[in-house]
């Protein structure tokens, strides 16, 4: 989940809406692949939040996604124990939600249930995905590519 900072619920004087975001493992690594200068794709979602300009919510399943699909993937340069040792860190600097176990029998790949459902659970405005079967949902959920993320957000 990304959320641009001017929208940070602030304790003493919360907003009337905040607005944040999540991303699948995938896109998180790509966005830190493009932050750190290791591939291009889209913007450096992540150089923002390293910036204090977003903040990032996970949920473990994301996490163990990324670690267990994305050596697999050839556009991927990370070895296995790069990408583990990533997504550690992330435990530590990222808010991390369990997702809701609450099914949506519309959503086509059921093995992305976790991912919505950290959405879900952080009441999240925004999913920030590459997943065809996840954006096949932005009717309902504000499910978006990071391209689009970036253009509303982006600096």
């Amino acid at each position: 989940m990304v959320v641009p900072r001017s929208q940070r619920r602030d304790l003493e004087h919360p907003p009337a809406h905040r607005d944040k975001t999540a991303m699948n493992g995938a896109q998180l690594l790509m966005a830190h692949g493009v932050s750190t200068g290791l591939m291009s794709g889209p913007p450096a979602i992540l150089s923002a939040w390293r910036e204090g300009e977003v903040d990032l919510v996970l949920s473990r399943y994301i996490l163990d996604e990324m670690v267990r699909v994305l050596p697999r993937l050839p556009r991927i340069t990370l070895t296995a124990a790069e990408i583990r040792d990533l997504a550690d860190s992330f435990l530590f600097m990222a808010e991390i939600v369990d997702p809701s176990t609450e099914p949506d029998e519309a959503l086509r790949d059921q093995a992305d249930q976790p991912v919505l459902g950290t959405l879900r659970t952080a009441q999240a405005d925004y999913l920030v995905s590459g997943d065809k079967d996840l954006l096949a949902l932005g009717e309902r959920y504000p499910i978006v590519t990071p391209t689009i993320f970036w253009e509303r957000h982006g600096h």
